[in-house]
């Protein structure tokens, strides 16, 4: 290994000029702090080990970086005063980290046995295959002993999911259920000045306040570590606690991180508030960035070199390093070999971190993504089927067995008031989803059945009803969330993204999030239009890795389809979304006014469940395969009818997953006709038809494919939709050109 001296940072050389000058001086820095509000020299200490140790982190970080075996080097130097914070909770308070939490991350650590962080720290930086957390994926601050949840960069992306946790911890305490932390715990969630500025920050604080207004308990300490700066731009001075600190309902704390002990005390005021009002609070630490955003930001091309040097008189670890000094627990000689003796330990730790071995293969990097376990699905898919069989329903549909005609939205209401009566930690919400029922009346009675506390309506923030989620999940309950309309979704696709789906990836399994987004969607609805009340816009959902994309079309099939993905969040703690078909909601018949082809009694036994990745078959004949899903089935199977008649065979095939893509069914529904004709509802760019056609060409489909779809449009209000929608004239038209 190339090992060199390593460099020095001009921060790292005025924190040893500073303390030197003190002993040659005989300078006193500081005058001692009033008795009242003296800590004790242990306190100190412990909070200046931690910050040496992160200080000394970032330091390695770009030295390793500079040669080239380290790969991350976004460091905490400036804001080690957030060890204060740690110092102030409990080890066993979620807690949810931005990326500069050094020196929460070690403060954290000296209280639980058994845990190195320096080595933890480095082994992300090296994406050592043994880190703890991420296991080499990335570099986070995370550790399940620690109970800090791992988070990833996005700008303020984890605070809904904190807000949702802190909620959730109450709430299971409501129903009588026990979480991961305890009754009493505190939720603690960091963010930068900059995020403070996010649309995702902006609402997280209004649930947080609109919760409080309500006198909904929600003990959340909100920490705001500002620095002044987001990467280059610079937050006007006073901005944050001029937006902030009269947000009403959010107790407001600020202490000065250069003061080591105004920061113990008013983070202990802090967190004991919160413990004990269960009411959330804001807590704004005035902190400093050194050594600029990351090893890879040439700070002076927007910053003076006065104004960089400047910044250094607010130094934590000076100020730490000062109190010690004027309390009598340290001399500046002491002080400084303290600081050389971590610099060592640190050194040490991370040459040893290099010789730990790397992932090595695809398989390994994705272990973590998407965990499936069909046999346990089936298994727990079994015990709630049977333990719902005779149970009065609430939609008033009396119960039996594949007996009474249900629509689509009937069978839904159906298979969650199953959910409900089955799992006393599953909830049901969202926008309207309570006291109305839901728009279409698909949560109908629910509320008045299963109570307020498990059937709630939210306020209307599509980032704020996921972050509810994710900390549902999070806290061991299963939540059922609404998203009021497809089209809806896009503008909180991060909280599925970022968020949700990435949380296996960066705690190697350690923590899930488990739910099932309930999202009315897809086009046709008659008399009710307009771009976001019909929208056929999944491509936002078919590329995030692991996520389970539901598309029933059939009420047997949806009732079906909604117990495996509750199963499978319950059981493998699985991300899925379940797209609803709004215009076959109410809809009963198939071909002829009252046929009734498109009811369907409830399913029980055998066909309790639509196992992940398991296409819907109709044959009638060989002559050509027509591959579709959602509202594309009834009409398929509207043209397989007509065509059958003019002596066509027809194999329909209902995708009703999207992901995963039930790739085995759909190549062998290909070579058994050897034409291929995709009736896609979704839009020809990005849409489902895309997936499929790839799926047939790396499955070596050598046959004639062809799509019809949805054009690449906004759906218009009223008969113009049906200019850029699929419909049954072009399926017809192009199968018969394909024979």
């Amino acid at each position: 290994m190339n090992r060199r001296t390593p460099r020095t940072e001009p921060v790292d050389d005025n924190f040893l000029r500073e303390v030197a000058a003190w002993s040659t001086e005989g300078h006193v820095p500081r005058s001692p702090a009033a008795e009242g509000d003296v800590r004790t020299g242990r306190e100190l200490l412990e909070l200046f080990d931690s910050q040496l140790g992160s200080r000394h982190l970032d330091l390695a970080a770009r030295e390793l970086g500079a040669r080239g075996v380290g790969y991350y080097s976004i460091g905490s130097a400036g804001h080690e005063s957030n060890a204060a914070v740690a110092a102030a909770l409990r080890t066993t308070d979620p807690a949810l980290l931005h990326y500069r939490s050094g020196g929460f991350y070690l403060r954290r650590a000296a209280e639980v046995s058994g845990v190195a962080p320096l080595w933890d720290v480095l082994l992300g930086v090296v994406a050592a295959a043994s880190e703890p957390i991420a296991g080499g994926r990335h570099k986070v601050f995370g550790r399940g002993e620690l109970s800090i949840v791992p988070q990833t960069s996005t700008i303020a992306s984890h605070l809904p999911r904190a807000v949702g946790l802190a909620f959730s911890i109450e709430r299971a305490a409501k129903l009588g259920l026990r979480t991961e932390w305890p009754r009493d715990s505190v939720v603690v969630c960091s963010f930068g000045d900059a995020s403070a500025n996010h649309s995702t920050t902006a609402g997280a604080l209004n649930t947080a306040a609109h919760c409080s207004y309500q006198h909904i308990p929600l003990p959340l300490l909100l920490v705001c570590e500002d620095n002044g700066i987001g990467i280059s731009v610079s937050t006007p001075d006073g901005w944050i606690r001029r937006s902030l600190s009269t947000r009403a309902e959010l107790t407001w704390f600020e202490m000065d991180g250069s003061d080591p002990l105004e920061c113990l005390a008013v983070a202990e005021r802090a967190a004991d508030w919160v413990r004990t009002h269960r009411r959330p609070a804001l807590l704004h630490l005035r902190t400093v960035r050194l050594m600029g955003h990351a090893g890879s930001d040439v700070e002076t091309g927007y910053r003076s070199p006065e104004d960089i040097t400047a910044e250094y008189r607010r130094d934590p670890l000076l100020g730490t390093a000062e109190a010690l000094v004027n309390h009598g627990v340290l001399d500046a000689r002491q002080v400084i070999d303290r600081y050389e003796a971590k610099r060592a330990e640190v050194a040490e730790t991370a040459e040893r971190a290099l010789d730990q071995r790397k992932l090595t293969s695809s398989a390994e990097v994705r272990a973590s993504i998407a965990c499936d376990s069909p046999e346990r699905i089936a298994e727990r898919v079994r015990l709630v089927t049977a333990a719902s069989t005779g149970r009065a329903t609430v939609s008033g549909i009396a119960p039996s067995k594949n007996g009474t005609p249900l629509t689509l939205a009937q069978s839904i209401n159906r298979a969650l008031a199953e959910e409900l009566a089955h799992n006393e930690g599953s909830l049901v919400f969202g926008q309207d989803v309570a006291r109305k029922g839901g728009v279409y009346g698909v949560t109908r009675g629910l509320h008045r059945e299963f109570g307020g506390a498990r059937v709630f309506d939210t306020l209307l923030d599509e980032q704020s009803i996921l972050g509810t989620a994710l900390g549902a999940g999070l806290a061991g309950l299963l939540p059922v969330p609404e998203i009021q309309y497809l089209a809806y979704l896009h503008n909180a696709a991060d909280q599925i993204r970022g968020e949700a789906a990435t949380t296996g990836f960066f705690s190697s399994g350690r923590y899930r999030n488990p739910m099932v987004v309930r999202v009315p969607g897809y086009a046709y609805q008659r008399g009710f239009g307009g771009h976001f009340h019909n929208d056929n816009s999944v491509a936002a959902l078919l590329d995030i890795p692991g996520v389970v994309v539901a598309s029933p079309a059939r009420p047997d099939d949806a009732a079906a389809m909604l117990r495996s993905c509750l199963a499978a969040a319950e059981v493998d703690g699985r991300v899925c979304v379940f797209l609803e078909p709004i215009a076959l909601y109410h809809t009963r018949d198939l071909h002829e006014p009252g046929d009734g082809g498109w009811t369907a009694g409830y399913p029980d036994g055998e066909s309790g469940h639509v196992p992940l990745g398991s296409a819907g078959e109709y044959v009638y004949g060989s002559d050509l395969t027509l591959v579709t899903s959602g509202n594309g089935l009834a009409m398929s199977l509207r043209v397989a009818r007509r065509l059958r008649q003019r002596g066509v065979g027809i194999h329909v095939l209902d995708l009703r997953w999207l992901a995963p893509l039930p790739r085995h069914q759909l190549s062998r529904a290909a070579e058994a006709t050897g034409k291929v004709l995709v009736a896609d509802e979704t839009r020809a760019s990005g849409g489902v038809s895309e997936r499929v056609i790839t799926a047939l060409i790396d499955a070596g489909f050598t046959g004639t494919v062809r799509r019809v779809s949805s054009a690449d449009s906004f759906i218009p209000l009223g008969e113009a939709a049906y200019h850029v929608l699929l419909d049954e004239e072009s399926i017809e038209r192009t199968a018969l050109e394909m024979l």
